[in-house]
């Protein structure tokens, strides 16, 4: 059988979604309700176990370049702007989640965000979770690109971003691509460095999360600031 309208109800991947949560699915069946149609021969099913296949898993099928998802049979370049569209969704969701609440209350919002939004890049980015006087998330921002050092994080544009939304607080992350979260030296003169040159203006550094695979490390709760 071919064709997924031929399976039983409580097996196809959209009615076992309704009926039972999405939590219930695997990454196969979310993928082929994403997917909608398979292909010749095939199941959205069938196509999405394939996929899952050759990209090694959910996470690089999402995290996948324009040309690299494209040129997979049954994708193209309408699924990548829908599947781009999904991810910023779920970011702006979660952003959302914590401008509604105190930062300091959510570590664990707070590290999600951070993670959706660094994770996945090849290369290096420092950023900037600016706070208000009630911990509330102002702005995200991401402030520079390339190798994270004290050469390249320069304090005054940190403080000068800060001053730019008037924020009482801030939360510093930035990503490690090799997927190994671990603060290096370097990341932790650079931290501060950082809390000294915000202190100047009044501006307290809450916390520096060093996102990469799991969960972020917390300067906070390993005592480094």
């Amino acid at each position: 059988m071919h064709c997924i309208r031929d399976w039983p109800a409580r097996e196809r991947p959209r009615e076992k979604l309704l009926s039972r949560g999405p939590a219930a699915l695997s990454d196969a069946e979310l993928l082929a309700i994403f997917l909608r149609t398979g292909v010749a021969g095939k199941t959205a099913v069938d196509l999405a176990r394939e996929l899952l296949t050759d990209f090694g898993g959910l996470r690089p099928l999402l995290e996948a370049d324009r040309q690299h998802f494209c040129d997979r049979h049954g994708l193209g370049s309408a699924k990548y702007a829908q599947l781009q569209a999904v991810l910023e969704m779920a970011r702006r969701h979660l952003q959302e989640q914590l401008q509604r609440a105190d930062a300091l209350e959510n570590p664990d919002a707070t590290r999600t965000f951070l993670s959706s939004r660094l994770r996945h890049l090849p290369y290096e980015v420092f950023a900037c979770l600016f706070l208000d006087n009630r911990h509330r998330v102002i702005e995200f921002e991401e402030l520079f690109r390339g190798t994270i050092d004290g050469a390249s994080v320069h304090p005054r544009e940190v403080v000068r971003r800060a001053l730019h939304h008037n924020a009482a607080a801030i939360i510093l992350a930035h990503n490690h691509p090799s997927g190994v979260a671990e603060p290096s030296r370097a990341d932790i003169q650079l931290t501060r460095r950082l809390v000294e040159a915000l202190s100047l203006v009044d501006i307290r550094v809450i916390d520096h999360v060093v996102v990469g695979d799991g969960a972020g490390v917390s300067f906070a709760e390993r005592g480094l600031i």
